[in-house]
């Protein structure tokens, strides 16, 4: 069993401290967007959305992929919306066309069990999406800037689960819907990662938002997790750093329950991310100089600063895993559509002296090699190591994980009342990183995490003082 507090709920308990900061290169004094958040939301209902018609009833197999990550997501998409008034007609309209998208997407209305082998599994039976209806008396733009991450504030707009003991108490998608007085619209979707990635997210959201608006559905999902079965037999030919023993007790160097987290976002301008990556020149696997791209010198730098932080020792062995989209991997591709994890991580590895004393384009280059080495090989190993081993991806320890979520098309989705002005995470993991857009047609990319206090401080001064030295140039 794995335990799924991933994300300490935030309380008034003076421990559990939620600092927003929102940087932007430049800037001598931060400001601190969440100061003047007071949001009141009032639940009126609570429901549970059943697929429109009868679907598949048993067991839905899962990959190995998919049994590593037991972590929770919380995503909140706001809207502008278009009229006041609408409260009731919206929540119908909502909860009939996730009704007709779960026809298709039904495993979302199942439930996590355990088999025997140790595997897990959806059992289909159609327990439905947990569907909560709430208002606010507030204007939306109490909200400020969502991408400024505040969990104490946005974790009122989605459903949590932190009362789930384990990942297999949590649902595999749960919904809230919040109106606001002035007609503007947040849906908060709290998603198992068991069961699905960012990628096959939305694409479920897509077929959702096409039948909010009467439209066929543009994505449908491709079901067959059978694609990513291990070989027979299976085959380990490569090193998989990326993984840790399930059963290996972690003593990481960032633990909620003795050191509460504070939780800040921090924002990259493209100018800044130009120099950064002028400065980086890394080699490429024929030996020839490239620069990097703008995710693998924020990974880089994020890497670094959160090593220095954290007053690693200089021996001790550091780990990046960054979260890789297999599906154009294979050769052909995994089929359209794939619902599932398609995602692999790969593993950047190094002493923390090496991380933080040598050149900056070491990082990079560290960080560049790893991604280059997902392969169809690569993913293939994992999933037969997967097997052959009870393991977790190693967010544990000396590591930390970092995942992209600015090419996801989250700001294509329109349920019938215009396109999301931001989307944002609700929280953030413990031990992982987020890269998001900040807005809707921004170019500005924003990195959310969580650390203590003491060692957050240091590493927004260390890269704030960078972001501003770059923005001079």
């Amino acid at each position: 069993m794995y335990i799924t507090h991933v994300s300490p709920k935030p309380t008034n308990n003076a421990n559990l401290t939620s600092v927003i900061l929102f940087e932007e290169a430049g800037n001598e004094k931060p400001r601190n967007t969440g100061a003047t958040r007071k949001l009141n939301v009032k639940i009126t209902n609570v429901v549970s959305v059943y697929p429109a018609r009868e679907t598949f009833g048993g067991l839905y197999a899962l990959s190995n992929l998919d049994q590593t990550f037991p972590y929770v997501i919380e995503i909140v998409f706001a809207f502008k919306g278009e009229e006041k008034g609408r409260h009731f007609a919206l929540m119908e309209m909502m909860r009939e066309s996730l009704a007709k998208a779960l026809v298709e997407f039904y495993p979302f209305a199942g439930r996590l069990v355990m088999c025997s082998d140790g595997k897990m599994v959806v059992r289909c039976t159609g327990e439905g999406v947990p569907f909560v209806e709430a208002t606010s008396e507030n204007d939306i733009g109490v909200l400020g800037d969502i991408s400024a991450i505040d969990p104490a504030t946005l974790r009122k707009l989605v459903k949590d689960n932190d009362g789930a003991p384990t990942i297999l108490e949590v649902p595999m998608l749960t919904v809230q819907v919040t109106t606001f007085k002035c007609g503007g619209i947040v849906v908060g979707i709290v998603m198992n990662h068991v069961l699905v990635d960012g990628k096959a997210l939305t694409d479920f959201i897509a077929c959702w938002t096409d039948l909010a608006r009467a439209k066929p559905p543009s994505a449908l999902p491709f079901l067959d997790r059978s694609v990513l079965r291990p070989r027979q037999p299976p085959r380990i030919d490569l090193p998989h750093h990326e993984y840790a023993p399930r059963d290996r007790r972690s003593e990481g160097i960032v633990n909620p329950q003795t050191k509460p987290l504070v939780y800040r976002s921090l924002c990259f301008k493209p100018h800044t991310l130009i120099q950064l990556k002028k400065e980086s020149t890394i080699t490429a696997c024929n030996g020839s100089s490239i620069v990097p791209t703008t995710f693998e010198v924020i990974s880089a730098l994020a890497w670094i600063s959160r090593t220095k932080a954290l007053r690693i020792g200089p021996h001790e062995t550091m780990k990046l895993l960054t979260a890789v989209d297999g599906r154009p991997k294979f050769d052909p591709p995994l089929p359209s559509g794939y619902f599932g994890n398609g995602i692999a991580w790969s593993c950047a590895e190094c002493s923390a002296g090496e991380l933080t004393h040598k050149p900056f384009s070491f990082a990079v280059q560290k960080v560049h090699e790893a991604l280059q080495s997902v392969t169809e090989n690569y993913i293939r190993s994992a999933i037969d190591h997967v097997e052959l081993n009870r393991v977790l991806v190693d967010c544990g320890g000396n590591a930390c994980c970092i995942s992209k979520w600015s090419r996801l098309p989250f700001y294509n989705m329109d349920f019938g009342f215009g396109r999301p002005y931001q989307v944002a995470p609700a929280t953030v993991p413990n031990n992982v990183i987020l890269v998001a857009s900040q807005c809707r047609g921004s170019d500005d990319l924003v990195v959310s995490l969580g650390l203590p206090r003491d060692a957050m401080d240091v590493f927004t001064k260390l890269i704030q003082s960078e972001l501003t030295l770059k923005s001079k140039l």
